[in-house]
C-alpha cells in the first residue's frame, strides 16, 4: 500500500478574459488576475494492487460519484500504467465548493501531484499540473485556475494556457494582508462559459481592464478593476449588490469572486474589521471566510 499527500491553495478570480480558441487543451485557458488563499484543498491518495482498476473519491469524509474533474485526472494517470490499481482519493476542502474559490482546480491539482508521487511516474510538478489543467478544460469547470494555484500569490495571468505554457506575473503584496470573503453560494461556470452574450461582455471588459492592470499592477488597481469587471459583466446579484453598496459607503473597495455569488476584498487589520462587521450583517458566520494569502502554490506534503 502506498500513500501520498498534497495541498493546493484556493483561488479567487477578480477579472478575466476567455481564451479557449486553441484546439490544443494545453493552450486553452484565460488571461486574468486573482489571489491565492492559504485555505484550499488537501488531498491524500492510497494505492493498493487489485485485479482491476478501481477508483473511490471522498470529499470531506463522504464518498461521492460526482467529482468529475478528479475522476478525469485519476483516469488519465491510471491509463499510463500496465498494472491494475485500486485508488482511494480523500479530498479535504476548506472553502465553499462551487462558489468561486477554485475548489475543483485545487482538487485536481493536488490529486495530480499525489498520484505522480505515489505511482512513481517521474513527471515534473509542471507536467503533473498540466494534467489537472486539461481535466478542468474538459469538464468546463475552469480556465486559468490551475496555473494560478500552481504558483500562488496575487497574480496576473498575462498569457493563457496550462502551467509551463501560460505566463504569470505577480503583484507585490506584503504578507500582513488577508483575504476576506462572504459567500452566498454558487454561480455556474459551465453555464456562464456557454452564454454567448456574457462571453462577449467578459472578453470586452476583461481585456480592457486587464490591460490597464498590467500597465499599473497594484493591489489597489486589482480591487478597483475587479469591481469594474463585476459591474460591466452584469453578474452582481441583488443580495451581493446590497453588500457592495454598504461597503462602498465605508470607502473600502470590494468585488465579487468569479464565478460565485458573494463578495471579497483584500485588507489589513483596520479595514478587515470593518468588512467583517458588514459581512456579519448580511450573512451567518459559516458564510464568512478569512484567509492569509498563499505565496507557495501547490505542493506535496
Amino acid at each position: 500500500m502506498k500513500t501520498a499527500e498534497a495541498f493546493a491553495p484556493a483561488h479567487i478570480t477578480g477579472l478575466f478574459q476567455i481564451c479557449d480558441e486553441s484546439a490544443d487543451l494545453l493552450y486553452k485557458g484565460s488571461k486574468g488576475a486573482g489571489v491565492l488563499l492559504k485555505h484550499g484543498v488537501k488531498t491524500k491518495v492510497t494505492l493498493k494492487n487489485a485485479p482491476e482498476n478501481n477508483l473511490e473519491i471522498w470529499i470531506n469524509g463522504r464518498k461521492t460519484v460526482s467529482a468529475n474533474v478528479s475522476e478525469t485526472v485519476a483516469k488519465d494517470f491510471l491509463s499510463k500504467l500496465k498494472e491494475k490499481i485500486a485508488v482511494t482519493v480523500e479530498h479535504t476542502v476548506h472553502v465553499p465548493i462551487g462558489a468561486g474559490f477554485g475548489s475543483s482546480g485545487a482538487a485536481a491539482l493536488s490529486l495530480a501531484l499525489t498520484l505522480n508521487r505515489a505511482l512513481n511516474l517521474g513527471l515534473t510538478s509542471i507536467e503533473a499540473a498540466q494534467t489537472a489543467h486539461t481535466a478542468e478544460i474538459l469538464c468546463k469547470t475552469g480556465l486559468g485556475t490551475v496555473i494560478a494555484e500552481t504558483f500562488g500569490g496575487l497574480e496576473i495571468r498575462t498569457e493563457p494556457g496550462a502551467p509551463g505554457i501560460g505566463k504569470v506575473q505577480h503583484i507585490p503584496i506584503s504578507d500582513d494582508y488577508k483575504v476576506v470573503c462572504l459567500s452566498f453560494g454558487s454561480l455556474s461556470t459551465r453555464k456562464a462559459l456557454a452564454d454567448t452574450k456574457l462571453r462577449r461582455r467578459i472578453n470586452e471588459w476583461g481585456g480592457k481592464l486587464l490591460e490597464s492592470l498590467m500597465e499599473e499592477p497594484s493591489l489597489k488597481n486589482f480591487l478597483r478593476f475587479s469591481k469594474g469587471f463585476a459591474e460591466h459583466t452584469g453578474l452582481i446579484t441583488e443580495r451581493v449588490r446590497r453588500v457592495l453598496n454598504e461597503i462602498d459607503a465605508s470607502g473600502i473597495v470590494c468585488s465579487m469572486p468569479m464565478f460565485g455569488e458573494g463578495a471579497f476584498s483584500i485588507a489589513k487589520k483596520d479595514d478587515l474589521e470593518t468588512l467583517l462587521e458588514i459581512f456579519r450583517r448580511h450573512g451567518s458566520a459559516d458564510k464568512i471566510l478569512v484567509s492569509e494569502i498563499d505565496f507557495g502554490g501547490a505542493r506535496l506534503l
